[in-house]
């Protein structure tokens, strides 16, 4: 909901408060003001300027020399390029030195020759969006009324002054979503009376009950519809402050009969409907269910497709608006419109969502009755509406009300006692405050011995029972009163559990090694949910989603890791490292509920180093990703019962990717994604990891144990084995090790060898072994036994020989 700082101080008396100091108390008392927009900001030195001649340029086609009076001793000459401005015109004039948004500062011109002393503003150049811009100014310059001054502000004038504040409104709160609505609960917070708009005017001789009749077919959808009739209207632009005031809360301005029932809508929170009389039909309207597969021409040019379930006004017989989401286009209101049927109805919050969501249609109107209108205002905002239309379009307002009502509007009284809402509130409101509060609220307060009776408004109707009276009671005296205190038991202290705690230390050492958190959607499509996933899963697919993007519970966290990557990629920041601490859902059967596990994974693509005072660069490969893993088990106790082995994965490259086993178990995988899925997501050289982390938490590990440092020195061997090409290095690593026993301490590979001076299907593979004994120092003799078993046993598993 956007609120206008200048339209609320028509309500209520707000002191020349600071638009930041009001958002600020907005927000401590319960409506969260998200952000506070300055129109006009930044902008300065623009006029209401009054175009005394309009020649063509002598030496442009599309230019226009204009001779402007901008209030100033003498007239100005401007160069403008509008095809809509003319001789006579009030039009908004950016003078020299004035600044436009973006820092666009004017100055003194020669355009083809000519000399241009400021410049004539359309709308958009004046910050104003231009889905906002009325039609017939999209393409040129806005026009000001005739009894606009020359000279005067045009800021001021076009309502450029205003801060608009926005307001993120709970579903519950429905009465905020109107300027009365605001209105009192502003006042309630700075102690001030709220003022009402005047709705009256004179009604002419002629009844309303001559021209119309109005029939209800189903109550329940409907059980309030009014009608009223305005003669001999002349459809033209609304006033100036009608216009800016829409605009600045997000509408179109488009007619003054248009204007005023969208006027009234964001006043009273109430939707209108202006039907163009003549058009209509009949003098009857009927309001019934519509029949299935019934078409109607909405006002957006769309011929919509009805059903049973939708709620339709009719002249009788053909249907002419879908109720409370969009009217019909054969009889709206246009240039030619002399007669006016006005619709105020109440209309079933479930009918119109049903409605609105089956036609894929939702409009301010349908917003409103989903969420709950106030019944009591029904026929307020319709009187409302005809006064605005008989001063501003010049109306004959037929005499009376034609309408159809089944609607009970009953008091809600609610018993609340002090009492309560203190023990509740752990607070001391004396019963004058309170009493105070809800008065200051708009509520009526009675008092029957040790109680409150307190009857609730109709526009409130979030309040409902006694809790809903004590949240207000606490918002109103204000959060920040309640005191803190610390609970009067017995008990333990909290903390972590070991789960807890080794699921922070996975995220402390992640971040510790360059990666930044993440959190992405659950959901996802049907295309990446099953994507990347470590085990295999049918798909949970939700009853109602949002969208067919975000309809399906992910098997995996990297899919959605990699959109994050893609998109950090595509603004710029070329070296991106994410990790995601997160569930992924698996069901192993159909109509059961899926098993939430947890899962940890991360993606990382870029450069991993650089030094640019040295030129060095280290771009991400499949061994820092590696490292990072193996970093991460070691962190928890796991590095000596891992192992990775080559494996291939669908959309990982199939050379550059290994399952994680512990203890034998597959656990996670981890390598570089496909480069054909790479070019899909458009990344650069990008690598993955996922780990099933409650696997990982809830293993069994060996303590941790620490030997002292060696006091005697180690051996060193070096050998370069020639075996097959199919036998990897960690197959050999592992019968090292093996074969080593007790004295071989340390095995790392640093060479692997094919090449032209191979045999063909061979390669060689360079380890470096180290023999330690903590206790005494290696003889040779011990060294040569060691290492000549270690030779034999590689001999005789994989026929591995040492290199000559």
């Amino acid at each position: 909901m956007f609120v206008s700082y200048r339209w609320l101080e028509d309500y209520v008396d707000l002191k020349g408060m600071d638009p930041v100091v009001l958002a600020e108390k907005i927000t401590r008392t319960g409506i969260e003001v998200e952000g506070i927009e300055y129109k006009g900001e930044g902008i300065k030195g623009v006029v209401i300027g009054h175009v005394l001649e309009r020649e063509q340029h002598p030496n442009a086609d599309k230019l226009n020399k204009c001779l402007v009076d901008i209030g100033a001793d003498d007239p100005v000459q401007i160069i403008c390029g509008a095809p809509n401005v003319e001789k006579g015109q009030k039009v908004a004039v950016a003078t020299v030195g004035a600044v436009l948004p973006g820092n666009f500062k004017i100055k003194k011109a020669k355009l083809r020759g000519e000399e241009s002393n400021g410049m004539i503003c359309s709308l958009q150049e004046l910050g104003v969006e231009g889905k906002l811009v009325p039609k017939e100014y999209a393409e040129g310059i806005f026009v000001f009324p005739n009894e606009a001054e020359a000279g005067s502000d045009a800021l001021a004038a076009l309502q450029l002054d205003d801060a608009i504040l926005e307001l993120g409104l709970t579903p519950n709160r429905a009465d905020a979503m109107n300027m009365l609505g605001v209105a009192y609960e502003v006042a309630a917070i700075l102690e001030a009376e709220v003022k009402l708009p005047k709705t009256d005017y004179t009604e002419g001789a002629d009844k309303a009950a001559d021209y119309i009749s109005v029939k209800i077919e189903d109550q329940e959808a409907n059980p309030l519809y009014t009608a009223k009739i305005i003669k001999n209207v002349k459809i033209a632009p609304s006033p100036l402050w009608m216009q800016t005031k829409l605009m600045n809360a997000g509408i179109r301005p488009h007619n003054n009969v248009v204007d005023i029932t969208n006027f009234v809508l964001l006043e009273y929170g109430q939707p209108l409907h202006a039907f163009d009389y003549d058009r209509f039909g009949s003098k009857e309207v009927v309001i019934r269910k519509a029949a299935e597969n019934e078409t109607l021409l909405t006002l957006d040019d769309q011929e919509r497709k009805l059903s049973a379930d939708h709620l339709v006004i009719t002249n009788g017989s053909k249907a002419q608006a879908v109720a409370g989401v969009m009217g019909g286009a054969e009889s709206e209101v246009r240039g030619d419109t002399t007669t006016i049927l006005l619709e105020a109805a109440y209309f079933n919050g479930q009918t119109v969502r049903k409605a609105s969501k089956d036609l894929g249609l939702r409009s301010e109107s349908s917003v409103r009755f989903e969420k709950g209108i106030d019944p009591a205002r029904v026929r307020l905002a319709a009187e409302r509406a005809v006064q605005l239309i008989h001063l501003y379009a010049g109306g004959e307002v037929l005499s009376g009300t034609v309408e159809e009502n089944h609607l009970t509007i009953e008091a809600n009284n609610i018993h609340v006692s002090v009492e309560k809402v203190n023990n509740v509130l752990g607070m001391t409101i004396s019963k004058e405050e309170m009493i105070s509060i809800y008065q200051r609220l708009g509520f009526a307060v009675g008092e029957a011995e040790d109680l409150l009776i307190v009857t609730v408004p109709s526009r409130r109707g979030d309040i409902k029972i006694e809790e809903d009276l004590i949240e207000e009671a606490a918002r109103l005296y204000g959060y920040d009163n309640i005191p803190s205190t610390l609970p009067e038991t017995e008990g333990t202290t909290g903390g972590l559990t070991s789960y807890q705690a080794k699921r922070r230390k996975v995220r402390r050492f992640l971040e510790g090694a360059g990666l930044s958190q993440a959190t992405t959607y659950s959901l996802t499509n049907e295309k990446k949910a099953a994507a990347f996933a470590i085990e295999k899963s049918l798909h949970t697919k939700l009853s109602l989603p949002m969208s067919e993007e975000r309809s399906i519970l992910r098997h995996s966290l990297i899919p959605n890791l990699l959109e994050s990557v893609s998109y950090n990629l595509a603004r710029q920041t070329d070296s991106v490292a994410l990790y995601e601490v997160g569930s992924v859902f698996l069901t192993k059967e159909e109509h059961t509920k899926p098993v939430e596990k947890e899962r940890v994974a991360g993606a990382v693509t870029g450069l991993w180093h650089k030094n640019l005072w040295q030129g060095e660069k280290k771009p991400v490969d499949f061994y820092v990703v590696k490292g990072i893993v193996e970093g991460l088990l070691d962190k928890l106790n796991m590095l000596t019962s891992n192992e990775f082995v080559q494996s291939e994965r669908k959309n990982m490259h199939p050379g550059r990717t290994a399952n994680i086993l512990v203890n034998g178990s597959l656990v996670g995988f981890i390598g570089q994604v496909h480069p054909t899925m790479e070019k899909e997501l458009d990344l650069k050289e990008t690598y993955v990891f996922e780990l099933d982390l409650y696997a990982l938490l809830t293993a069994e590990t060996e303590p941790v144990v620490y030997t002292a440092i060696p006091r005697y020195p180690s051996v060193t061997r070096d050998i370069a084995l020639v075996t097959d090409t199919a036998i990897s290095s960690g197959q050999l690593e592992s019968v090292i090790k093996e074969a080593g026993g007790k004295l071989l301490k340390e095995v790392s590979v640093f060479d692997v060898y094919e090449g032209e001076h191979m045999e063909k299907g061979k390669k060689s593979v360079a380890f470096s072994l180290q023999y330690l004994n903590p206790e005494q120092t290696l003889t040779e003799e011990e060294v040569t036994k060691a290492h000549e078993k270690v030779l034999k046993a590689l001999e005789d598993t994989y026929q591995a020989v040492l290199r000559g």
